[in-house]
């Protein structure tokens, strides 16, 4: 495999050994960019560290010196058909581009977007999608497939490149996962380019989550990927989430508080979903990079209790309370939310200490 090289995206670098990052997009319209900007605020609370929009007219990109003035974290123009919004996009101080090969294709327009891109040090991430594989491509390798999609990309890479322009990021996305592993695994295979990985049209939340897992989790387990984001149809705001429960659970990075509760059963002696669900929300943005544990009863819950920093068991004499691996005694149930919320702020002082 070859090794990828570094691309610096505001403050955020990428490739070179560098920690995988988790991006998200807004749906807001980008031309309300007081609307935008309060929800790449939110995003960035719960653990976008880039974050990308669409620019889909001269409106979005007279709104982007305001949004970029205040938000708190790089931003990518994401470009589709206009070379000229490019263009705006660049002059107005956008960290990086997105541009689909399969509708902006004119070799002069390319060229143009290149060279100033290069001009103002700004990255372009080639984003190939399976939906828009030119159809000459189609024909030649008999329909949408790896070959098909990594040509798409190589032949962009070469527009690029013609220009000398270096700054390169590469995404090859499905909505069939296994042909976003194959695409990414040609990608990682035959070019030195940072990838961003994602599963696009992965479809509602649930099964958003679970293809995404599907193919991050093979292709970061095998070293591949260098930036991440979990597509959710509706609300971007459970994307970043998702994306880093996908790299805590490859053990690649942990930030935020991880939740272990138990899927309940008959001998389940506590509300273990509503519980687990109120704890999610007390903890949502908390960078503490710590375990709760939840579970309905005596069986298994000393054991996951061991290795939590904070756990609650349900047992028949009432609710049990355990701190960093050791049983401290029984807790009411009224008292048990109030309780959470002094452990929760102790771990927090601890780990600013």
């Amino acid at each position: 495999m070859t090794s990828r090289i570094g691309v610096k995206i505001g403050k955020v670098t990428i490739g070179a050994g560098a920690p995988v990052a988790v991006q998200s997009m807004t749906n807001t319209p980008t031309s309300d960019h007081s609307a935008t900007l309060e929800q790449i605020g939110k995003l960035a609370f719960l653990g976008a560290e880039i974050v990308r929009v669409s620019v889909p007219d001269l409106e979005s990109v007279e709104a982007l010196p305001r949004i970029l003035e205040r938000s708190p974290v790089p931003i990518v123009a994401d470009i589709h058909f206009r070379a000229d919004l490019a263009i705006r996009s660049i002059q107005a101080g956008v960290h990086k581009l997105r541009l689909n090969p399969g509708n902006i294709r004119r070799k002069e327009d390319v060229h143009e977007i290149a060279e100033l891109a290069g001009k103002h040090g700004i990255p372009i991430r080639i984003g190939v999608n399976s939906g828009s594989v030119p159809g000459d491509l189609r024909d030649k390798y008999q329909g949408v497939n790896e070959d098909s999609m990594w040509e798409a990309a190589e032949r962009h890479i070469t527009l690029l490149s013609e220009t000398g322009f270096k700054d390169i990021v590469l995404s090859l996305k499905a909505s069939d996962p296994m042909l976003t592993v194959r695409a990414n695994r040609r990608a990682a295979a035959e070019c030195p380019y940072p990838l961003h990985l994602g599963v696009t049209e992965a479809g509602p939340r649930g099964t958003a989550g679970i293809r995404s897992a599907v193919a991050m989790g093979i292709l970061l387990n095998e070293n591949i990927g260098d930036t991440i984001r979990v597509s959710i149809s509706g609300s971007p705001e459970p994307e970043p989430a998702a994306g880093w429960e996908i790299l805590s659970s490859l053990d690649m990075r942990h930030r935020f508080v991880r939740i272990v509760s138990c899927p309940t059963c008959a001998r389940t002696r506590l509300n273990v979903e509503a519980l687990a669900l109120k704890v999610q929300k007390m903890v949502q943005g908390l960078q503490l990079p710590v375990t709760i544990a939840v579970m309905g009863c005596e069986v298994n819950g000393p054991g996951e209790a061991r290795g939590a920093d904070i756990a609650v068991i349900g047992t028949p004499d009432g609710f049990l309370l355990w701190k960093n691996g050791r049983a401290i005694g029984k807790i009411p149930e009224d008292k048990l939310e109030e309780q959470l919320i002094i452990e929760l702020n102790n771990l927090e002082r601890r780990s600013l200490n």
